[in-house]
């Protein structure tokens, strides 16, 4: 009895902290940044924050790349899209871990949030690659 209650007291501690949730991951095709894992943290007095970690595929360095973060609501609508300011320099074949802070609009705890990489530029390079993920974000959530 009073190992059930003091896991009740520190689940009710976690929940009142903060916690966390993995987010959904796309991907455009031919994507040369992957998205392999994304957790949101939320916190009592802070907007949450995606934390992921993105690899380079190429064997190309990247000048930079853009993260979009969608957010849906618990029927599966969109409500809101959040472009991260661009993540600098990812050198060839290699992993780096950033965030995006999900402070567009309110979340709640029933949103699915989903994140994956829009477009992305080589070293040296005018051109950019770029891929529509809303489609696969879209298909990603669950509808009700």
């Amino acid at each position: 009895m009073l190992i059930t209650l003091l896991a009740a007291l520190a689940g009710a501690v976690l929940m009142q902290a903060g916690g966390e949730a993995p987010a959904r991951v796309v991907a455009a095709a031919a994507s040369p940044v992957k998205i392999e894992r994304a957790l949101v943290f939320t916190t009592k007095d802070a907007p949450p924050t995606i934390l992921y970690k993105a690899t380079n595929q190429t064997d190309a360095d990247l000048d930079q790349f853009t993260v979009i973060a969608f957010v849906f609501d618990e029927k599966g609508v969109l409500k809101a899209r959040q472009t991260a300011p661009a993540r600098r320099t990812l050198e060839a074949k290699t992993t780096k871990f950033s965030t995006i802070v999900l402070d567009g609009s309110p979340i709640t705890p029933t949103d699915q949030i989903v994140i994956g990489v829009n477009q992305a530029q080589r070293v040296n390079s005018e051109a950019w690659w770029r891929g529509d993920i809303q489609a696969a974000a879209e298909a990603a959530v669950k509808k009700k």
